[in-house]
C-alpha cells in the first residue's frame, strides 16, 4: 500500500515544474539576451518573456499536477493548496454524510440479507418477499451512495486542477486589451463597448 502511494507521486516530484527546474526562452531574441540573463539571476522564475521594456513570469504560480496528488492523497488538499479555503468543508461534509448514509444502508442491507436467508426454509420456495425487497432497497441505497462518493473524489480532483491552472488568471472588471506593439511614443487601447 505504502509502495504504491510513492510510486503515484514519484511522478510528481519528478517534474521538472515541480522541482523549478525547466527553462523556456522560445521568446527570447539576440539582443535581448543580456536584459533576460539579469532578469532570470534576479527572479526566482524560470519563465521570463519580453513586453517592450517590462519583463513579466509566465509561468504559473501553482502547479496543477501538484494539486491533483494532493487532492488523490487526501480529498480537499488541493484546494487548499490552491488557497480555495472555502471549498475543503464543502467536500469533507459532502463525503462525511455520505460515508455515514453508506455505513447505515450497508448495516440495515446486511441485517435484512440475513433475516430473508434465515426466512427461505420458514417460506418456501422464496423466503419472505417483504425482506428480500427490504434488502434488495438498502443494497441499492448503499451502492447509490458509493457512487456518489466516487463522483465527489472524481470532481474534488479536476476541481484541484481547473482551479490550479487558473489561478493566477486576471478577473477584473476592465476588458481593455493592449493592441501590437507600435512606436515609441504611440499608444492604443482597445475597449469593449456594451
Amino acid at each position: 500500500m505504502r509502495l504504491g502511494f510513492i510510486l503515484l507521486l514519484l511522478p510528481l516530484c519528478l517534474h521538472p515544474y515541480a522541482r523549478g527546474q525547466a527553462k523556456d526562452t522560445s521568446s527570447v531574441t539576440g539582443s535581448d539576451t543580456a536584459r533576460v540573463d539579469s532578469a532570470r539571476r534576479t527572479s526566482p522564475s524560470p519563465f521570463v518573456s519580453l513586453s517592450g521594456d517590462t519583463l513579466r513570469s509566465l509561468r504559473p504560480r501553482k502547479n496543477p499536477w501538484l494539486a491533483v496528488g494532493l487532492s488523490a492523497a487526501l480529498p480537499g488538499a488541493g484546494q487548499i493548496y490552491n488557497q480555495s479555503y472555502w471549498k475543503p468543508p464543502i467536500i469533507w461534509g459532502f463525503a462525511g454524510y455520505w460515508i455515514y448514509e453508506w455505513f447505515q444502508n450497508n448495516s440495515s442491507y446486511r441485517d435484512y440479507r440475513d433475516k430473508y436467508s434465515a426466512s427461505i426454509p420458514l417460506y418456501p420456495p422464496y423466503g419472505d418477499l417483504h425482506l428480500q425487497n427490504l434488502r434488495d432497497f438498502y443494497r441499492d441505497e448503499r451502492d447509490k451512495f458509493a457512487w456518489y462518493l466516487g463522483a465527489l473524489y472524481f470532481l474534488n480532483l479536476v476541481d484541484a486542477y481547473v482551479s490550479a491552472s487558473l489561478f493566477d488568471f486576471d478577473v477584473s472588471s476592465d476588458l481593455g486589451m493592449r493592441g501590437p506593439a507600435l512606436p515609441p511614443g504611440i499608444t492604443a487601447t482597445i475597449r469593449l463597448r456594451f
